[in-house]
Parts: C-alpha cells; sequence; structure tokens
C-alpha cells in the first residue's frame, strides 16, 4: 500500500481550462487564468499498445445522408419550450446553471411532473435527500408524485440504473457531485467533470435519452469547472435573477437545436415558478406623470421583441473626472455615443456624470438601444420629459448616421400592442404597411435630425 501511494504522480490542474502541469505556477500557461492550479493525482493514460485499432467510419457526401425530422418533447412549460425552440430533442444534453437558491431543481420538478405520464422520466439527486426532494414535491404542489427519483452520486450507478430502467428524460442535479470510480480525482474536479460529461453524453446519444444536467457556477457568473463541458453538451441554459426580484430569466447561449439569446421569463411564487407569458408588462414602469430622461425602447431577444425603459441621469460631475456608469448595457459604448452625440449634435457631457439603467434588471446588448440611450441622456440633461406614447429604437454609427436593426417590423407591433401612438426608427425599418399598425412612424437617418425630432 505504501509503494502503490509513493508510486502515485501528482499534478497541477487547471480549474478553468483542464490543463495538467508538473510545477505550480500563479499563471497557467494554456488559458491565461490566475490562480486557478490546484494540486491532484495525474490522471493515468493507456499507451495503447496492443490494443486494436477503431475501425473507421465511412465517409459520406451530404447529399446522400437522409434526412430525419427531429421530433420534439413538450415540456408543458411553454416558455422552457421556446428557449429549447420547439421542446426537448431526445438525445440530447442540456447544461443549465444559476446561483444558488435560483430556483434550479424547482423548476425541472415541474417540468418532470409536467411531463411524466407522456414520457418515463428520472430525478437524480447528489445533493438532497428523498426526503428533501419530496417535501420540495408537496410544497409545490405538483400535478403528479408518482416521479421516479433516485439517490446517487456514483456514476457507475447511475448508468446502471439507466440500463435497467430506460428512461426518455434524465436530471442529474448536479454534475459536480457525480463522480466515477475509475478516476481517483475528488468529486467536482476537472478531471471527474469531463469524465462523467463524457459518459453520459455517450449514453444519450447511444439510446436517445435526453438528459438535463445541473451546474454550479462560480462567483464571476460562469458555470464551474472546464469550458470543455460547455462545448461537450447540446445546449446550455443560464438561470439568471435580479438581486431582491422575484422573476426569474432562463436564457439559452448555445443550442444545437434553435435559436441562442431565447429567454423565457418565470415569476417566483409560493406555488413555484409561474410562466410570464407578457414579459414586457415587468420591465415597463409607467409613471403617472412624464419624467426627464425615460425613454422606451425595443430589444430583441433571439425571436422575442421586449419592450424595456431605458433610463438616464446626468448631473453635474463633483470630481475632476466624470463618471460613466452603466447597470444593464455595455460602458465602453455609452462613451462612444456620448462622443457621437458631441461630435454630431454639439452636446458636450465632458464635465457631466452620466448614469444609465435598463429598469428591471435586464440585460441589452441589442444596439437598436443606442439612440434611445441618447434620448435619455440628453432629455436628463435639458431637464424636459420625453413622451410617454413614444418609442424609440436604431443604431448609431460613428459618422452620426442611423442604422437599421433587425426586426423593425416586429419591434414596431409589439410597441402598438402596448399602447403607443408614436416611434421614432432608422429610415431603413421604414414600414412598408404603417397604415396597419395603427403607429404614427418617424423615420430618421441623421443623428441631428433625430434629435430635431426630440
Amino acid at each position: 500500500m505504501a509503494k502503490s501511494a509513493s508510486s502515485r504522480k501528482t499534478a497541477y490542474c487547471c480549474q478553468n481550462c483542464g490543463a495538467e502541469f508538473a510545477k505550480w505556477s500563479g499563471q497557467c500557461g494554456e488559458c491565461g487564468a490566475w490562480n486557478t492550479l490546484v494540486e491532484g493525482v495525474a490522471a493515468s493514460r493507456p499507451h495503447g499498445r496492443g490494443k486494436p485499432a477503431a475501425a473507421a467510419s465511412p465517409v459520406q457526401r451530404l447529399d446522400q445522408v437522409a434526412e430525419e425530422d427531429t421530433a420534439r418533447i413538450p415540456t408543458g412549460l411553454a416558455e422552457i419550450d421556446r428557449v429549447l425552440g420547439g421542446g426537448i430533442v431526445p438525445g440530447a444534453v442540456i447544461l443549465i446553471g444559476g446561483d444558488p437558491g435560483i430556483g434550479k431543481s424547482t423548476l425541472l420538478l415541474q417540468a418532470l411532473a409536467a411531463v411524466q405520464g407522456r414520457l418515463s422520466t428520472l430525478y437524480v439527486t447528489g445533493e438532497e435527500s428523498l426526503s428533501q426532494v419530496g417535501l420540495r414535491a408537496r410544497r409545490l404542489g405538483l400535478p403528479r408524485l408518482d416521479l421516479p427519483v433516485l439517490a446517487e452520486t456514483s456514476l457507475e450507478a447511475v448508468l446502471e440504473t439507466l440500463a435497467r430502467t430506460r428512461p426518455g428524460l434524465v436530471v442529474l442535479d448536479s454534475i459536480q457531485t457525480l463522480y466515477t470510480e475509475a478516476l481517483e480525482a475528488a468529486p467536482g474536479s476537472v478531471s471527474q467533470l469531463r469524465e462523467c460529461a463524457a459518459q453520459l453524453v455517450r449514453y444519450a446519444k447511444a439510446k436517445d435519452c435526453a438528459i438535463v444536467l445541473v451546474g454550479h457556477v462560480t462567483k464571476e457568473g460562469a458555470i464551474a469547472g472546464p469550458r470543455v463541458l460547455e462545448h461537450m453538451v447540446d445546449t446550455v441554459l443560464y438561470f439568471e435573477h435580479d438581486a431582491g426580484s422575484r422573476y426569474r430569466i432562463v436564457r439559452a447561449v448555445k443550442n444545437r437545436f434553435g435559436a441562442v439569446n431565447e429567454l423565457g421569463v418565470f415569476a417566483m411564487t409560493d406555488g413555484g415558478l409561474r410562466e410570464v407569458s407578457n414579459p414586457s408588462a415587468l420591465f415597463l414602469s409607467r409613471h403617472e406623470q412624464p419624467v426627464p430622461g425615460s425613454v422606451i425602447t425595443v430589444t430583441r431577444q433571439g425571436s422575442r421583441p421586449l419592450l424595456v425603459e431605458v433610463q438616464a441621469l446626468v448631473d453635474a460631475a463633483q470630481a475632476g473626472n466624470p463618471r460613466r456608469v452603466t447597470l444593464g448595457l455595455e460602458g465602453n459604448r455609452l462613451a462612444m455615443l456620448l462622443a457621437v452625440l458631441h461630435r454630431h449634435a454639439g452636446v458636450a457631457l465632458a464635465d457631466q456624470d452620466v448614469f444609465a439603467n435598463v429598469v428591471g434588471g435586464m440585460r441589452i446588448q441589442d444596439t437598436a438601444a443606442d439612440l434611445p440611450l441618447l434620448f435619455a441622456a440628453l432629455s436628463s440633461f435639458r431637464g424636459r420629459p420625453v413622451a410617454q406614447d413614444l418609442v424609440v429604437f436604431g443604431e448609431v454609427g460613428l459618422a452620426g448616421e442611423i442604422r437599421p436593426v433587425q426586426g423593425g417590423e416586429e419591434r414596431l407591433l409589439e410597441a402598438a400592442k402596448h399602447g403607443f401612438k408614436r416611434a421614432v426608427v432608422p429610415e431603413a425599418n421604414r414600414p412598408r404597411r404603417a397604415a396597419k399598425l395603427e403607429i404614427e412612424v418617424y423615420a430618421v437617418g441623421r443623428l441631428d435630425q433625430a434629435l430635431g425630432y426630440l
């Protein structure tokens, strides 16, 4: 025993990319991350001598590949089906991450209860006991309590159960608690995560079993473990929320069977997560009277247009260096837009603090928020409010031009549905059927033209 223990080789493994090194250093030489090397047992790699070579797969042309219709399984939750692209695909592996206590287990339990009866399911928990899962299910008032549940952390035991019961949908909560006896590393380490995920993906593809993996997130908001874990799965979902808010957002950042950047909106209640059918109403804070610095815009999240309120506060800088603070928007883009406002509209805010915020905790990466952000900043700077029935969207270029955005007509339809009467849009987004939209559209091509209308 002493001889075998002393013969083990130690290595330092990066918790970010999975690279192994013989010596410790402060920075990983592969991915450049700092303070991510952790000491562990080096993974043994077989030399491969004497092993028969695997048979090569035949090469086919694309026009010879038979087309297969991807059958999707509805989960019973319309918001989840939207994010997944229409439902769960048999054989797909889905990774969902989120902060502790955000509601990942609650959401998946509700989805399994909705699917049960149409598809055989299995819930594998490695963090909670069976009694804890049962208490949560009764507290949520699930319509079906005959859900098969397994409390296990050994990957070999889980695969044996899957081979015996042959479920069509499996939830593993969480991937960081699983371990395989083939490796000596601790559960949650890079080597364990990589090997367990590889075997689960192999089983899902071979048996057409959909598997949902729950992953923890780091303090930076990324899923813990190597990034190769996100490359191995078919779909990556992030469960997000704003601190102190009861609303939850499920966002797809990778989806091999649908569009990315789709989102589903839920509200946390005493009976679990409830779907929000009209999410635009969440991000609009209708004021009793018009206030300066508030502009409504229509952003696009995947295929869904959303109305959000962009707020700006411009105040004289008290220190020598004016501040540029953004919440839900990109800070560098705000600095660029203020430079464009000065150069092409003659409005100088170099001695002013500028604070920008998106109401409701929404994060916007859509360039259509450029023009409403400038409208809000100028409205706050002049102290003159923007009309409450006005909606604005458009990208602002460095030359002062207003560039078109994707889905102009869908954005106008969403605004008209919520009672807005006027809209400032790019010239190239001028609708062809403006009369049918029941909204007055003012198309602009330059920044000074847009500000003149304001």
